[in-house]
């Protein structure tokens, strides 16, 4: 009964997601939506339950001891509900004007939302690896939800192809680590390379092949092809859901596999690592500045902040990977917001996809104009929006490890990236729009954006709201 009690907010999940599925092929095409409220109130019951059994101190395990609720586990899976809450919001009704199947959007993004909680909760690589596949496969079925659309069939089949290679690469490197130290659990492993056996060389050629599929679920330079074409292929509610969360779990993937399991080999994987945050932050903010689809910039702008996120987990201290999880977090629901905007702009069933769609947004709705702005002031890092202070923290992080020049090369590039942000930001407030007509959006979206906007605001005066408990996680 223990074990059921601890995963009670995932079985809870897993049911409603039965209950959706199976009563959205009785329903009729009125009580269509229905799908929504009821994914909604799973998300709230499910974000109760979480904050219902969190511990009050440690950790607590389960099943045989390959499930795992900690202060990490906790405020990781609370965001990604929360983010999801909003994604939600923001999607409905571009899932009803695309005439994309609600019973099936709705269906698929809980299987990766329980994919991910599983993910943050795992204390085994296969479980974590579970966790992985129901999120990934989840995510391979919603690019291609519009079957009429060439395009988002093509991203699909990319993403699909693409994460195959890098799953096996995956797989590949949990069976060496497993052959290396004969266990799958991350403490065990831990132990045994700590031990230095005869095994740790094989354990440090699998750390290869994990490293390459975390920067692909990361989206990181150079295994970051997928991304710019899965956005621009997909709906825009798929893209906005692949943007948000899943960076969360991404950023909880690599530190159970590199800090609970293989943090005696930081060495090892610290060069890696450099590697690939240098990369993205140098391709993300360059390819960003030649683009004219708004989700291609934010695509390359979303593989440059994977870069800083990547810069506080190779500190490998403890106020790294806090500093990392504040900008996972906080990334989730700027990059939440910005992509609301421009589902909100959604007209008849026409996608915003031109950066210059947007032009005098201003003079047809402020607040989005403002909301947007505020968004993009934080990607691009300006006080005091929340973007000021994730990006300082890892900075901080990464010159107290020595990597001053990794950290000069992230400012320089930084302000680099702020051109194209500033380039939006000229086209709603200085451009005459493209059409007059205002945008008008149901009361609950303008809200949710509304605190959205504020939220970055709020969040960049009081970091410490989120920090603190990122900080808890790991015992600062």
């Amino acid at each position: 009964m223990e074990n059921l009690g601890l995963a009670a907010p995932e079985m809870f999940l897993l049911c409603a997601i039965c209950l959706i599925l199976v009563g959205d092929l009785f329903v009729t095409d009125e009580r269509k939506p229905l799908a929504y409220g009821l994914s909604q109130v799973a998300l709230l019951v499910t974000l109760v339950l979480t904050w219902w059994i969190s511990p009050d101190d440690g950790a607590v395990s389960a099943f045989g001891g390959s499930f795992i609720m900690d202060q990490m586990s906790v405020v990781c899976k609370s965001w990604i509900l929360i983010v999801s809450i909003g994604v939600f919001l923001y999607s409905r009704d571009f899932v009803n004007a695309h005439r994309i199947t609600n019973g099936e959007y709705y269906t698929l993004a809980l299987s990766g939302v329980l994919g991910m909680m599983i993910m943050v909760s795992s204390a085994t690589m296969l479980t974590l690896y579970l966790g992985l596949e129901l999120l990934s496969l989840s995510l391979y079925a919603m690019v291609a939800l519009k079957r009429t659309d060439a395009k988002s069939s093509e991203a699909a089949m990319k993403y699909f192809v693409l994460g195959a290679l890098a799953s096996g690469a995956l797989l590949y490197g949990i069976s060496m680590i497993y052959g290396a130290t004969g266990s799958l659990h991350f403490n065990v492993i831990a132990s045994s390379l700590a031990e230095g056996g005869q095994g740790s060389t094989a354990a440090v050629f699998g750390l290869a092949f994990l490293v390459v599929g975390i920067a692909f679920k990361f989206g990181a330079a150079p295994f970051h092809m997928w991304v710019p074409d899965v956005y621009e292929g997909a709906p825009t509610s798929v893209a906005l859901y692949i943007s948000a969360a899943p960076k969360i779990a991404a950023f909880a993937l690599a530190i159970r596999f590199l800090v609970d399991g293989l943090e005696t080999a930081h060495n090892s994987w610290q060069g890696m690592l450099i590697v690939l945050s240098l990369l993205s932050i140098v391709i993300g903010n360059l390819i960003a500045l030649a683009q004219v689809s708004i989700k291609r910039m934010l695509a390359y702008s979303t593989i440059s902040h994977v870069g800083f996120i990547l810069l506080g987990i190779l500190a490998g201290s403890q106020q790294g990977y806090s500093a990392a999880m504040f900008y996972a977090i906080t990334y989730s629901f700027t990059s939440l917001g910005a992509f609301g905007v421009i589902l909100a702009m959604d007209r008849m069933g026409v996608e915003v996809n031109l950066l210059t769609d947007l032009r005098g947004l201003f003079r047809r709705s402020p607040v989005y104009a403002v909301v947007m702005m505020l968004l993009l002031v934080s990607m691009t890092g300006v006080p005091p929006t929340v973007g000021f202070y994730a990006k300082l923290a890892v900075l901080s992080a990464a010159v107290k490890a020595d990597l001053v020049w990794l950290a000069v090369i992230a400012v320089i590039f930084s302000v680099v990236g702020a051109f194209y942000y500033l380039r939006v930001i000229k086209y709603m407030f200085f451009d005459e729009p493209v059409e007059p007509l205002p945008v008008v959006a149901p009361i609950d979206v303008q809200l949710g954006l509304t605190i959205n906007g504020a939220a970055i605001i709020l969040f960049g005066i009081f970091p410490g709201l989120i920090m603190a408990a990122c900080a808890a996680a790991f015992g600062l």
